[in-house]
C-alpha cells in the first residue's frame, strides 16, 4: 500500500503483526493470546463485538461499545471502533481466524505502564496516545503502526504534484505517463510550429507594409520633387485614340499611355497643366513626348476634327466624311455597303434584307480626328468602336431582355425613335414611354400602331413635318412606315445619343400616348386623343405668335 491513495479502513490483520500473538522474547512460535487466563474463543460463522459494552479507564463511555458515527470519516460512513490505546481498528472484513481477540485487563495495563516510559513521539501531541498519529488523506487511522516498536523519526511526505506544480510522482514506466508526456512534445512542437507561421505572415505583412509604403512614397516622391519619366521629340508611325466623353484629364493619360502615345500620365498631367482637352477621336504618333501630344490635341489643323451630332443619320455621315477627306460624292457610302461585315459590328446587329443600312445606330456621334490621309474604311470603324464601347457599358443586351425585347437592336431602334421625336433631351425619358405605351397590342388609342412621321421621312430619306395625310400615310407600303405597320420598323432611325439611350432603357412612367412641344421649356403629354387635340390647339396659337 502508498502512502497517498489507501482507501478508508486499515489493513487487514495478520499473523506477523506483533499484536496478533506473543511472539515472545526468543521469537519462538507465537501463542495463543489469554483472556483472563483462558484462551479466546473462536467463532468461525459469527463474532460478536469485542468492545461492546467496555469501559476504559480513560473514563471514555462509548455507551454501547462504540459511536453511532465517526466524527472524521470525510462521506459520514460507519466506521469500526478504533482503539484508544493501540490506535488501530480492526478488521471486520477479516477472517474470524485473523480477527484479534481482546487483550486481558492485567495485559493492557503492563502495555500501557511501557508505553508510558517511552519518549513521546515528535509529532505527539495528546501524551494519553503515545504511537498515535494524524491519519494520512485516504488511510484508516493509525492503521500498520505498532506501538510497541520503537518509535523512528518520521521522514516527511513529499508534496504530491498536484500542490508541488511539478511531476515528481509520475511513473516514468507508466503507459499513461508516457502517451501525455508525448502529447506535451506535441503540443510543444505545434506552439512552436505555429509560432514560426505567425512570424511568416507578420514577417511578410510587414515586408508588402513596406512594399506598399515604398512604391507610394516613391510615386509621391516623383510626382511632388521629381520629374515623370518621358519621351522625346514628336515620336513616329500613327495611331487612332478614341478619348471617351467625361474622360477626365488622367483618364486621357492613361489612354494615351496605354496606346504608346506618351511615357507617362504624369508627365502628360503636367505638360497640359490647365488646359482644356475634349473628348474625340484623335490621329496622334507613337511616343511622342507629353508636351507634343498636347500641342497636336489643341491644334485644330493638326486635330482634323470630325464631329457626328447626335440623331445624325449614317447617310449625312458619309457625306460628311466625304467633305473631309475631299472625296468624289458617295465614296464613303460605296465603302460602307462593302465593308459593313468587316467594320466590327457586334453579334446581335440585324442584318436582314429589309435594313436601309445596316451601320444604321452604329456610327456613334462624337468628335473624331480625321487626318489628310485617313482612309474611309478608319473612319468608320473608329465610329463603330467607340459605339460598342458605349453600348457594352449600358448592357444592351441585359437590358433588352428586362424590357422584354427582342433583341438589343430593338432597344437601339427605341432609342432611335426618342432621339428623333424627341425636341429637348429633358422630355426624352417622357417620349420613350410614349413609344413602349403605343407598342402595345391592347391599346384603343393606336392599336399597336407608332404613328410617327420621322418614321415615315426615313422611309423617303426626306426631313419635313409636312408628310401628308393620315390616309395617304397608310397606303404608303414600306417596312420603315409606322402608318401601315405594326410595332418598330425594322432598324434604327438613326445615330441616337447617350441621353436618349439611357432613356430608353430607363423610361418615365406614365400612361400618355400623345405629346407635343410648345416650346423649349414646355412639352405637352396626353392620355387621350381628345386631350392631344386640344393641346395642339394651343400649339398652333404659340406658333402664331412666334410669326407675328
Amino acid at each position: 500500500m502508498t502512502e497517498y491513495g489507501r482507501g478508508y479502513g486499515s489493513e487487514p490483520w495478520h499473523p506477523e503483526d506483533p499484536l496478533y500473538g506473543d511472539q515472545g522474547s526468543s521469537g519462538g512460535q507465537a501463542q495463543q493470546p489469554q483472556w483472563d487466563g483462558q484462551p479466546a474463543p473462536r467463532y468461525p460463522q459469527q463474532q460478536a463485538d469485542p468492545y461492546a459494552q467496555q469501559h476504559y479507564d480513560g473514563g471514555w463511555d462509548t455507551q454501547g461499545g462504540q459511536l453511532p458515527y465517526e466524527p472524521y470519516d470525510p462521506y459520514g460512513q460507519q466506521q469500526p471502533p478504533v482503539d484508544p490505546y493501540s490506535g488501530t481498528s480492526p478488521d471486520y472484513y477479516a477472517t474470524p481466524d485473523a480477527y484479534p481477540p481482546p487483550q486481558p485487563q492485567h495485559l493492557r495495563q503492563q502495555q500501557q505502564q511501557q508505553q508510558y516510559q517511552q519518549p513521546p513521539h515528535p509529532q505527539q501531541q495528546n501524551p494519553q496516545y503515545p504511537q498515535q498519529t494524524e491519519p494520512h488523506y485516504g488511510e484508516g487511522a493509525g492503521a500498520g503502526d505498532d506501538w510497541r516498536a520503537e518509535p523512528e523519526p518520521r521522514e516527511p511526505e513529499p508534496e504530491h504534484a498536484f500542490f508541488a506544480g511539478g511531476d515528481d510522482d509520475h511513473d516514468d514506466n507508466d503507459p499513461r505517463e508516457q502517451r501525455r508526456a508525448g502529447r506535451e512534445r506535441r503540443g510543444k512542437k505545434n506552439k512552436k510550429r505555429r509560432s514560426g507561421t505567425a512570424c511568416l505572415v507578420v514577417a511578410l505583412v510587414f515586408a508588402g507594409a513596406v512594399g506598399t509604403v515604398g512604391y507610394f512614397g516613391y510615386d509621391f516622391f516623383m510626382a511632388h520633387f521629381g520629374s515623370a519619366p518621358d519621351y522625346e521629340g514628336e515620336g513616329s508611325g500613327d495611331v487612332q485614340v478614341d478619348i471617351p466623353d467625361g474622360s477626365t484629364l488622367s483618364d486621357m493619360g492613361q489612354i494615351l499611355q496605354r496606346e504608346g502615345v506618351i511615357k507617362s500620365v504624369g508627365a502628360f498631367t503636367e505638360a497640359a497643366g490647365d488646359k482644356s482637352l475634349q473628348a474625340g477621336t484623335y490621329s496622334l504618333r507613337k511616343q511622342m513626348s507629353a508636351a507634343s501630344a498636347i500641342e497636336l490635341m489643341l491644334d485644330p489643323k493638326s486635330r482634323n476634327g470630325l464631329t457626328i451630332r447626335e440623331g445624325l443619320r449614317s447617310a449625312d455621315v458619309y457625306k460628311l466624311i466625304d467633305t473631309k477627306l475631299h472625296l468624289k460624292k458617295g465614296a464613303t457610302e460605296g465603302v460602307a455597303e462593302r465593308e459593313a461585315k468587316n467594320l466590327g459590328l457586334p453579334s446581335w446587329a440585324n442584318n436582314s434584307s429589309k435594313l436601309k443600312d445596316p451601320l444604321e445606330g452604329f456610327l456613334y456621334p462624337s468628335t473624331y480626328s480625321v487626318g489628310g490621309k485617313t482612309k474611309p474604311a478608319a473612319v468608320l470603324k473608329q465610329m463603330v468602336a467607340r459605339a460598342n464601347q458605349v453600348y457594352t457599358k449600358y448592357d444592351l443586351e441585359g437590358n433588352a431582355r428586362k424590357l422584354k425585347l427582342d433583341s438589343p437592336m430593338q432597344l437601339l431602334t427605341v432609342a432611335s425613335l426618342t432621339q428623333a421625336e424627341g425636341k429637348y433631351k429633358h422630355d426624352f425619358v417622357k417620349v420613350a414611354r410614349v413609344v413602349y405605351n403605343r407598342l402595345k397590342p391592347d391599346n384603343t388609342e393606336t392599336y399597336g400602331l407608332l404613328d410617327f412621321d420621322s418614321t415615315v421621312n426615313y422611309a423617303k430619306s426626306q426631313s419635313t413635318l409636312d408628310t401628308g395625310s393620315v390616309d395617304n400615310l397608310r397606303n404608303f407600303n414600306d417596312p420603315y412606315n409606322t402608318y401601315k405597320f405594326k410595332g418598330l420598323p425594322p432598324g434604327p432611325i438613326g445615330n441616337p445619343g447617350e441621353v436618349a439611350l439611357k432613356s430608353a432603357i430607363a423610361p418615365e412612367k406614365g400612361n400618355w400616348y400623345y405629346f407635343v412641344s410648345i416650346n423649349p421649356e414646355k412639352t405637352l403629354f396626353a392620355v387621350t386623343n381628345e386631350e392631344h387635340e386640344r393641346n395642339r390647339r394651343i400649339y398652333e396659337k404659340e406658333q402664331e405668335k412666334n410669326k407675328q
